[in-house]
């Protein structure tokens, strides 16, 4: 895993063209990154975010957010209770429940 001013990336080997390829796994708006060696590929990536900021900061822009993996979620409390009861008959927390409930779900 790769981090870099809130952004993380992941690369692997990649036969086809002999070097590594990798991509932003937190902010969609960025693109893809090469490089031959770990260093190349770790260097690559800070380059492909900082690009990204400096161009949207010339054309004006808001660049897009990393993802922080965490969101607010009001629901009623009869369904709060419900999770709750759930996620316990499955010896599981809350957290843990809900997120497998929706990784289920989205594609």
């Amino acid at each position: 895993m790769l981090d870099y001013k809130g952004y993380h990336g992941e690369a692997f080997y990649d036969e086809e063209i002999g070097m590594f390829s990798g991509r932003i796994t937190n902010a969609k708006a960025i693109g893809t990154f090469y490089g031959k060696t770990v260093d190349e590929i770790e260097t690559e990536f800070k380059k492909t975010i900082d690009y990204y900021l400096e161009l949207c900061m010339k054309k004006n822009i808001e660049p897009e957010k990393p993802f922080s993996g965490k969101f607010n979620l009001r629901i009623s409390p009869e369904l709060h209770r419900k999770i709750y009861r759930a996620s316990k008959e499955e010896g599981k927390s809350i957290n843990n429940w809900i997120q497998e409930k929706l990784e289920a779900i989205v594609v």
